[in-house]
């Protein structure tokens, strides 16, 4: 096995790179209506939730196409269906330019979402060139492409005012087909699939690809990258309208801030992963859901007014964030969701080294839904509770809960692993006071 790896390292390097650049720009794509999207509610007087669902539907493509893809790239390799996925994707968001009613552009918007699909695809490719060992540095770098939306952030608002918001979706989509053809050119097959084609063996079927979606252990990864992903995702396209709304700044502005979360949730990944290589990912998953029930606390709180009746007279108090506070609260949230991205892919190559495709994919499937799910859901709360921070509400239960669940299960994993763990040996005064009432009966 190990003899997989002893490859050209040239070759390495570049799928690796090359790799990262393609999803940079596929991410890109599929954060394009964050921004086009505020300027497209505003020409068509979209409703709340109908603006939601606008640019959460790119995201549920996306999600849904993700396990599919990973099986496809396990069976025909990463390079050819990663290079479909762009161009597919690109024909969808040029069309978007011509979409002048709701249901052409939530048609449109569908076909967009493809380049979603391209996260999975990448992760299977680079996780058959590099050693388990490694692969937690590796796929943290891969996963730095996240930081296509903050280049949608802060790239697409400038081109939309300048030209028009369709310009912005003819330009993205010659870039997606630019970087497929640079793609092809400059990356290999990976060394695992040369093997098996020189050898004749056949890829695993469908059947066998899905046979670990059986285990509650995938799921509950899921559970985790519903939170570190699809909130990622959900807050990207959600903050910018948070700024214009809250905050009352012009969508530039809004964008430029907004892309500050987005590098943040980005860009440190492979540091994530690097932390997860060294320490261990679990350790790394204790620590990002720590720190975001933290900051997702501070920032659930409303902005409130209130009146103390002092001695002297009425003493008045606000509570509330400026957008610099709350624009360094959620760097720092999204710092700590980039090592949770990170660490929780760090898991799958280790536990499941032979169905890399299909864990990632529905890992990646249900951490989408939740980019597509969650903007909805921040829709209706503002619309139910008619309070902004209702978003970061539903954030902090979501959070609270996967930590839970996770804390719950490695403490049953522990007892399992070393019986001799009883409830009595945490709290030894209760052995000592059982002792003594027996002595005394």
């Amino acid at each position: 096995m190990a003899d997989l790896y002893n490859v050209s390292k040239i070759k390495q390097t570049l799928a690796l790179s090359a790799t990262t650049v393609a999803f940079t720009v596929c991410f890109a794509v599929w954060m394009i209506f964050a921004i086009i999207g505020v300027q497209i509610k505003k020409d068509m007087g979209l409703s709340e939730t109908q603006f939601s669902l606008l640019i959460g539907t790119p995201v549920l493509t996306g999600s849904l196409i993700r396990l599919t893809l990973g099986i496809w790239a396990d069976k025909y390799g990463g390079r050819p269906v990663l290079v479909i996925t762009m161009l597919s994707s690109a024909l969808f968001t040029w069309l978007l330019a011509y979409a002048t009613t709701y249901p052409m552009m939530l048609i449109a918007a569908l076909g967009v979402g493809i380049a979603g699909g391209s996260f999975v695809v990448g992760i299977t490719y680079i996780a058959k060139w590099y050693p388990k060992e490694n692969a937690g540095t590796a796929l943290g770098i891969f996963g730095m492409g996240n930081i296509g939306a903050a280049v949608t952030k802060f790239g697409a608002p400038f081109v939309m005012v300048a030209f028009g918001w369709t310009m912005v979706a003819k330009v993205w989509a010659v870039a997606l087909v630019v970087m497929a053809i640079a793609f092809w050119f400059m990356t290999s097959d990976e060394p695992e699939l040369i093997e098996r084609r020189a050898k004749g063996e056949k890829a695993k079927t469908t059947a066998m690809a899905l046979e670990p979606l059986k285990k509650l252990q995938v799921w509950r990864f899921s559970l985790y990258y519903f939170f570190v992903f699809g909130a990622f995702v959900g807050m990207a396209l959600w903050l910018p309208r948070y700024y214009v709304a809250v905050y009352d700044l012009d969508i530039k502005q809004a964008g430029m801030l907004a892309a500050m979360f987005s590098i943040a949730a980005s860009a440190f990944r492979a540091i994530g992963g690097y932390l997860s290589d060294k320490l261990g990912a679990r350790k790394v998953m204790y620590l990002t859901f720590i720190v975001s029930i933290i900051c997702l606390f501070i920032l659930s709180y409303p902005a409130t007014d209130f009146i103390v009746h002092g001695i002297k007279g009425d003493i008045n108090f606000h509570i509330g964030l400026d957008f610099w506070w709350f624009t360094i609260i959620v760097f720092v949230l999204g710092l700590f969701m980039s090592f949770g991205k990170a660490a929780v892919y760090k898991h799958i190559p280790v536990y499941y080294p032979d169905n890399v495709g299909s864990v990632a994919g529905i890992v990646g499937l249900i951490g989408g839904l939740g980019g597509f799910v969650l903007p909805l859901m921040f829709g209706m709360l503002n619309e139910l509770t008619n309070v902004w921070t209702s978003c970061f509400m539903l954030l902090f239960v979501l959070v609270s809960v996967a930590l839970i669940w996770m804390h719950i299960t490695v403490v049953l994993m522990e007892r399992e692993k070393h019986p001799e763990m009883r409830k009595g040996r945490d709290l030894p005064e209760l052995d000592h006071a059982h002792t003594n009432l027996s002595y005394n009966q």
